[in-house]
């Protein structure tokens, strides 16, 4: 007798339902300290060993403080996965939608950074705080696919009853880790979360195909970048005698004269500019460059630091940063924030607080969390420049801020208390 696909679902879903009964006694009794009826899947069976060592409550909820939305933010600026969102949402949200699930992407932390998907699973995902700011590590709320994936490094699809919480025995999810191409790094856990009812095997294969694809994109942007490096370094470069060589933020390199070209050059997790210490070359100088470094090799007398910047504010829609280095002048664009940043350090040589920059950019000194994010993508690229507590131009530093021909003209779209007195004041 022919069996029809309404069958063939029903049989799955018995079978499914039977699975999960099964699973569910062996976490009863897992919790019980008693003999399991039945082995869970290893990676489940790893995870509830650590969350039972951990101390977690199987009754707790799933509730944790919320991240303020500037640290939120904050976070999201500061992620790579920032750079690839589009990717992630162009191959999971639809499907996602489709099926009653929504796609959350958190740090590598746990934290949950986006989230998107079907409008009835994100009011369901209230309910178990799974929103934007809360935690989803292991050690907060138990076995999940993304605090497993965090903790194990690896795929994981974690369904109903093998959730640790019972609060979220209704759930079935799937996650993935993302790594940076560049170092190895974990920058995060992309994950498909939804009803129980929900639950697809192929899920979980899906989801490592688009965090594997995220990567790849990420390593394309990144063969970008050390093009764009190189482009700035190889004319510096070719001005100067000895040995040096041009690299990226992760030590990648862009340009190379006067030595071997080396794939990668190890530098410090901190690596400030000035006189470094490098265990590969030996004393070295070391200048930023738009998108990572100068490195010069000390083999006789080495050159001064930059003693020169140019802000160039006469044009709204091409606003820059002019830096004079003794091998030459790069140009870093600038956005409106930033623009209205080092205007604002421009007229206070004597440096600002985090709160007066606060009061200087919103009207609010207590916005302090927004005003070092900044600050900090800014020094990415300024940071031999840029001085702080206070924040300010370094010392010996020549500022010059170009303006427009009309002072009214002055970064026009600004709100900037800073920027509207001085048009004000016009």
């Amino acid at each position: 007798m022919e069996t029809s696909p309404v069958d063939v679902m029903r049989l799955a879903a018995q079978e499914s339902g039977r699975a999960n009964r099964l699973v569910h006694r062996a976490r009863e009794a897992r919790m019980a300290g008693d003999r399991m009826p039945t082995v869970p899947r290893a990676e489940i069976g790893a995870s509830w060993d650590r969350v039972l060592r951990s101390g977690i409550d199987p009754e707790q909820t799933t509730h944790s403080v919320l991240l303020e939305l500037d640290e939120v933010e904050h976070r999201r600026r500061s992620s790579t996965l920032g750079e690839v969102m589009p990717l992630l949402s162009d191959g999971l949200v639809s499907i996602a939608d489709a099926s009653q699930q929504i796609m959350v992407v958190t740090d590598v932390e746990g934290r949950v950074l986006w989230r998107q998907g079907n409008t009835g699973v994100l009011r369901l995902a209230d309910n178990i705080c799974l929103a934007e700011g809360a935690a989803w590590s292991e050690a907060i709320t138990g076995t999940n696919a993304i605090g497993t994936a965090l903790a194990s490094r690896a795929p994981v699809q974690v369904h109903s009853a093998e959730h640790f919480v019972r609060s979220l025995h209704g759930w079935t999810c799937a996650a993935a880790p993302v790594r940076d191409p560049r170092d190895g790094r974990l920058m995060g856990i992309v994950d498909i979360s939804g009803p129980a009812s929900t639950f697809h095997p192929t899920t979980l294969a899906l989801v490592g195909s688009v965090a594997r694809l995220a990567e790849s994109e990420i390593r394309t942007q990144h063969l970008q970048s050390i093009d764009r490096l190189r482009s700035v370094a190889a004319p510096m470069l070719c001005r100067l005698g000895g040995r040096a060589l041009a690299v990226d933020s992760n030590g990648w390199l862009a340009a190379v004269t006067g030595m071997p070209p080396v794939d990668r050059l190890p530098l410090p997790k901190s690596l400030q500019p000035g006189r470094v210490w490098l265990p590969s070359l030996g004393m070295c100088r070391v200048e930023p460059l738009p998108g990572g470094w100068l490195v010069q090799v000390a083999d006789g007398a080495m050159d001064s630091p930059p003693r020169r910047v140019v802000l160039d504010l006469s044009l709204a829609r091409s606003l820059a940063v002019n830096v004079v280095s003794p091998v030459g002048t790069w140009t870093q664009r600038l956005s409106p924030r930033h623009a209205e940043l080092l205007y604002a350090l421009a007229l206070h040589p004597e440096g600002r607080t985090a709160s007066e920059l606060a009061e200087d950019l919103f009207g609010d000194p207590t916005r302090t969390v927004t005003v070092r994010a900044e600050i900090s993508r800014l020094r990415r690229h300024l940071a031999e420049v840029l001085a702080h507590r206070p924040y300010r131009f370094g010392e010996g530093v020549e500022v010059e801020v170009i303006r427009p021909e009309h002072p009214c003209d002055l970064l026009p779209r600004s709100k900037a208390p800073v920027v509207v007195a001085a048009r004000s004041a016009s």
